[in-house]
């Protein structure tokens, strides 16, 4: 076999494998959601998109795998590499996007520890009680 044909094969392989992962993974985030029927509705749905969420991350990482692999098997022009670029540049972007959406902070912030009730550094801090507001009487007196 020719090493084009092979470098070819592989790409077809990694494009393979990313669509298998994201499939595989969307038909396992369903089978979590169906089996994890105990659960609040809101936090079914966090997980369910939690894993969603993640294989589609990995499905568009071996996607741009064998966007380079089949780039560079072939002699280059400025217009292939300028189609790999504008395809790494819009599944990066959308990678990115996904992360921040699954992780709720940007990369560049620092994770906070979990609270005590478990729950993840992607909830805001809980908010103190309020103090109750004395009622409102007509015996005050403003100075004049």
């Amino acid at each position: 076999m020719e090493s084009s044909s092979l470098i070819a094969l592989s790409a077809q392989l990694m494009e393979g494998a990313g669509v298998a992962a994201m499939v595989l993974g969307a038909v396992l985030a369903v089978v979590l959601l169906a089996v994890r029927r105990g659960l609040p509705p809101s936090e079914a749905y966090r997980r369910f998109r939690l894993n969603l969420g993640r294989a589609i991350l990995l499905g568009l990482e071996f996607l741009v795998a064998a966007d380079i692999i089949r780039t560079v098997s072939e002699a280059p022009t400025l217009r292939s590499v300028l189609v790999l670029g504008l395809i790494v540049l819009i599944r990066t972007f959308l990678s990115f996007t996904l992360t921040v959406e699954l992780e709720g902070h940007w990369p560049w912030q620092s994770r906070e520890p979990a609270t005590e009730g478990g729950h993840g550094a992607h909830l805001p801090p809980p908010t103190p009680p309020r103090a109750p507001r004395e009622p409102y009487s007509q015996e005050r007196s403003v100075p004049h």
